[in-house]
């Protein structure tokens, strides 16, 4: 009977936004334990200031309907220093038509950002290299290469100081990141932004990219950070 069909249609819709919620709900709690762990503060609310705050990196600039949420800010001890942190969850659409019909497509993921405690820092891009990459790379537009092949064929470096990227991308530093699951590692005006564009983290995988992160920063020489005291 059409009846029951379209109560059957209601019903199902109904249990998909009670789950959803109930998913969204576990998140924040699970977060707000985390930030209670570390001593850091948790905000589930939208952020109406990060995309105008961290429109240096790319990947908060895509799309429409942006939204930083389930914030958590906070410091991380790096070399003896406080470094301020904050990671959370981004949100943005990408609506698409193809003359006839317009489809919107919701794309979520976490981050984690640093800012590092030497203003004049070069930018630098560490990420693994991807199809267009290796396009490009045919077409001229090469980015860093290193002594180590196999680091070059997995890594994609861009950065306009190749002095630097070679000093902080030394023989250890390389071993470290082909190890590791590594997501995308981007500094800019000052901020390191840890993530990958794709998927959120649970609670396990914040706690790896904040370990991720001081590990990162506990690979840089000593003389680069010297020299970064000075400029």
């Amino acid at each position: 009977m059409p009846g029951l069909g379209i109560l059957a249609v209601v019903a199902l819709v109904a249990l998909a936004a009670w789950w959803s919620w109930r998913q969204a709900k576990a998140r924040r709690e699970a977060l707000a334990a985390l930030a209670a762990e570390l001593d850091w503060r948790f905000d589930p609310s939208p952020d109406a200031d990060h995309d105008e705050e961290y429109a240096q990196f790319e990947l908060f600039r895509r799309g429409h309907s942006r939204r930083a949420y389930n914030t958590l800010r906070g410091e991380l001890a790096i070399d003896g220093r406080a470094w301020p942190c904050k990671a959370g969850d981004f949100l943005y659409k990408v609506t698409s038509s193809n003359g006839k019909t317009t489809s919107t497509h919701t794309y979520r993921f976490s981050y984690l950002i640093l800012r590092l405690p030497f203003p004049a820092v070069p930018d630098l891009l560490i990420r693994r290299e991807g199809l267009f990459d290796k396009l490009a790379g045919v077409l001229g537009f090469d980015d860093i290469d290193f002594e180590s092949e196999e680091f070059s064929r997995r890594f994609h470096v861009k950065g306009p100081d190749k002095r630097f990227a070679y000093d902080v991308l030394h023989p250890r530093m390389m071993e470290f990141l082909l190890a590791q699951e590594m997501p995308a590692v981007d500094i800019e005006r000052g901020h390191c932004c840890f993530a990958d564009g794709r998927r959120r983290w649970d609670v396990d995988g914040f706690r790896e990219r904040l370990d991720l992160a001081r590990r990162f920063f506990d690979l840089w020489p000593e003389h680069v950070l010297v020299d970064l005291e000075v400029r």
